[in-house]
């Protein structure tokens, strides 16, 4: 009888084109755009879009260089066995984990959001709540299948996208009227009267550059996809082509538009400036609309946080001798990891108790962790790329 050349448990590939763009989609348009862009534009001004467009185009980059990796092994798990292959098995190991705190602390920021959402509606509510019962019910639907995962962030993310468009085009309407608002008119004079494009100087630039970044994470969540994707030759360089120049549209044309609207110093750092001025400018269920909006986005980058971390887990326990590695590393009878998702959304419930003590500071505590994490994992992969780049030339000279 012959033997298997490979008996590794595989994961289920279930997720189609449209799954993997929005899965990415999803996981980066979120809290970091919907909350945080309140702090980005209280510190920086409307130099924020100079932000967000540089910080954008590197991202664009990070992409083709993690596009040219998967395609060279589209059979890998994450692209952390791109990193352990060609920058060594400790880099990979370090990469990983690492990756995987990320991940938990997005996860961790987008369950404090999804309270202080909740609490706009019944501010009665204690700020851990909704968060917990959130991550209840995402967890469960992780559990299921990946296709019901790639189900869900797709309407998830669809509801997000829709929202920004029509928000972006009401916004062209008000300038084109000139729409009186409490303090001002909309106008596009909004974005250099009030100091200059670059009213809090360099510093200030320089200073929002951490929340910017916070707003693009999850930008790589496709190269977490590739071993669960129908034709992923096909599929992932059209996700890589496609996603970051529709991000960077919607990130900059929502900005715009709200800075358009509002007068920047009147946005507060500390609320969804989405949700805040269109409540100021006298449209209140445009502010209730936009609330449902932020509130799925943030249920839907939570959710794409329980699915990266649960696969990152799965394969870094993959290989493990340990006996807690092996049994974390079984996949369930849908060919899901189960166990790992469960660990992982543990760690993400962390949140929960944080909200409980500490309300006022969660959020800037936690983005700030996933931001610099998330830059040693781009710097990993564009390393490990330039590494790959380098064996393809030493192959064609020898």
């Amino acid at each position: 009888m012959q033997a298997k050349k490979d008996d590794k448990p595989e994961l289920a590939r279930h997720l189609k084109s449209r799954h993997v763009q929005l899965i990415a989609i999803g996981g980066t348009i979120g809290t970091g755009l919907f909350l945080g862009s309140g702090q980005s534009i209280h510190t920086a001004g409307p130099s924020i879009l100079l932000a967000y467009l540089i910080t954008g185009g590197i991202c664009f980059l990070i992409m083709r260089a993690l596009g040219e990796l998967l395609m060279s092994d589209v059979n890998s798990h994450t692209f952390i066995d791109f990193i352990s292959k060609y920058m060594g098995k400790d880099a990979g190991w370090v990469t990983g984990w690492t990756y995987w705190i990320c991940w938990v602390a997005v996860a961790m920021a987008e369950v404090t959001a999804i309270g202080l959402y909740i609490r706009f509606w019944l501010p009665g509510v204690p700020q851990w709540l909704p968060g917990l019962i959130a991550l209840a019910v995402l967890l469960l639907m992780n559990l299921v299948s990946v296709g019901l995962f790639g189900e869900a962030e797709f309407w998830f993310a669809l509801i997000k996208i829709v929202a920004i468009i029509g928000l972006i085009a009401l916004g062209v309407f008000m300038l084109f009227v000139h729409y009186k608002t409490p303090v001002g008119y909309a106008s596009l004079s909004n974005l250099v009267n009030d100091g200059g494009f670059f009213p809090k100087g360099m510093s200030g630039f320089l200073m929002s550059l951490q929340m910017v970044v916070f707003s693009f994470v999850g930008i790589e969540m496709v190269g977490l996809t590739a071993s669960e994707t129908k034709d992923p030759h096909k599929v992932i360089p059209e996700a890589i082509n496609e996603i970051p120049m529709r991000i960077l549209l919607f990130y900059i044309g929502a900005l715009f538009v709200i800075m358009c609207i509002y007068p920047w110093r009147d946005v507060s750092p500390v609320n969804s400036p989405f949700v805040e001025v269109f409540r100021n400018v006298g449209i209140p269920a445009a502010a209730d609309i936009i609330n449902f909006v932020v509130l799925t986005a943030a249920a839907s980058a939570c959710n794409s946080s329980i699915f990266s971390t649960g696969r990152l887990l799965f394969s870094l326990t993959l290989t493990g001798k340990s006996k807690s590695a092996r049994w974390t590393a079984k996949l369930s009878r849908r060919q899901v990891p189960a166990r790992a998702i469960m660990i992982s959304t543990g760690a993400i419930a962390v949140a929960v108790i944080l909200n409980l003590f500490l309300p006022e500071s969660v959020f800037a505590l936690v983005s700030s962790v996933a931001t610099i994490s998330f830059l040693f994992v781009w710097g990993m992969i564009v390393l490990a790329h330039l590494r790959y780049k380098n064996n393809i030339r030493a192959e064609r000279i020898f």
